[in-house]
Order: structure tokens, then C-alpha cells, then sequence
């Protein structure tokens, strides 16, 4: 084999090496900063990460929300309506945060199962619902038969 032909197998061979190297850092990056989706359900079963970040959806249940201390922390419980699940957030809620209405928070689930939020995102008009609260909801009542496909 020539010298330059050499070289270019070499160079070709690096070329790829440093596409492959390129490649596998985003995709560990973006598999990382995933987050995905959750319904209480989802989470009472069991199905939600312990130990990594993810969204909880559902509506915050009339009379839950609660000011344990003076503090900054609030505790209030989510629902989709077939199961439940305590939120902790520490922090200032959206303005247009209340209960009996949908939100999703991010965060992850301490030993006790209790949701720690991080962020809670609130809707911002009446009829606005998160999509994956929506579909979660739709999924709870097809089930029920309550809703006819």
C-alpha cells in the first residue's frame, strides 16, 4: 500500500472515530435531560424512577393545600381522579395556582413516596390542560367506560 493511500485510510479512520465519539456524547446528553411524563396512577404502581427527575400531572385536590409552617414550603395532593399522590414544594406557586385545577410539576419521589417538586406549572386559561394530564385523564375514563372510543 502507498504512503498517501496510507494516510487517507488513517484520516477516514479518525474521521469516524471522532463522529462516533461526537455521536454517543448527545445522545448520553439528551437521554440525561430527558424527563418524562406521569399520572398518579402511574406513580402509586410504582412505574415512576425513584431516583431520577420526572413530570407529575394531575388535578390538585379541593381542600389539600397546606402551609405547614410560615415558611415557604406548601404540601397539597394530586389526583387523576382514580388515585393520589402528596406534592411538596418549597417555593412561590404560579399566580394562577388553586385547587380543583390542573398542573404539572417536576421533581422526583423521596423514600416516603411524597412527590419533592422543584417547579410547578400551572395552567393559564380556563380551558387549557396540560396535553399528557389530558390524555391521562382520557386513558382513566375510556377505561372506566366512561367515554366511548
Amino acid at each position: 500500500m502507498k504512503v498517501a493511500r496510507k494516510q487517507r485510510l488513517i484520516l477516514i479512520a479518525l474521521m469516524v472515530i471522532g463522529a462516533s465519539v461526537a455521536t454517543a456524547f448527545a445522545l448520553k446528553s439528551f437521554n440525561e435531560n430527558l424527563m418524562y411524563f406521569f399520572s398518579t396512577t402511574d406513580v402509586v404502581a410504582g412505574k415512576a424512577p425513584k431516583d431520577a427527575l420526572f413530570r407529575l400531572g394531575g388535578m390538585v385536590v379541593k381542600g389539600t393545600v397546606k402551609r405547614p409552617d410560615k415558611g415557604m414550603m406548601v404540601r397539597f395532593t394530586l389526583t387523576d381522579f382514580s388515585k393520589e399522590v402528596t406534592v411538596e414544594y418549597t417555593g412561590i406557586l404560579p399566580d394562577l395556582f388553586r385547587e380543583g385545577q390542573g398542573i404539572v410539576a417536576h421533581g422526583k419521589l423521596n423514600n416516603q413516596g411524597v412527590f419533592i417538586a422543584e417547579e410547578v406549572l400551572a395552567k393559564h386559561d380556563e380551558n387549557y390542560m396540560p396535553p399528557e394530564v389530558k390524555a391521562s385523564l382520557k386513558q382513566k375514563a375510556t377505561a372506566e367506560g366512561k367515554i366511548k372510543q
